[in-house]
């Protein structure tokens, strides 16, 4: 199993939004293959940062599986303009 580490810095005043579209995205990421768990945590000194953790059976199952599929298109739709900067993902 691997974990996957995302800091998400959110546009500030949007986190509501991207709350709920998160709540929509993680859906899409539940059914994938591989997927074992998530969670994401929001920061208390900085409201708009927020920790996603996610946990894979295999290291290809989020880089090939996951990423190459025509989901993270729907993923990237719903949460990628909600970020300043870009998300480290490790």
């Amino acid at each position: 199993m691997i974990l996957e580490v995302a800091t998400l810095n959110v546009q500030p005043g949007r986190e509501g939004q991207f709350e709920t579209a998160f709540a929509q995205a993680q859906r899409i990421i539940e059914s994938m293959q591989g997927y074992v768990s998530h969670e994401l945590q929001r920061c208390i000194e900085n409201e708009s940062r927020y920790l996603l953790l996610v946990r894979w059976a295999s290291l290809e199952d989020h880089t090939v599986g996951f990423r190459g599929s025509a989901e993270y298109v729907q993923w990237r739709e719903l949460l990628h303009h909600f970020y300043v900067p870009f998300p480290t993902v490790e």
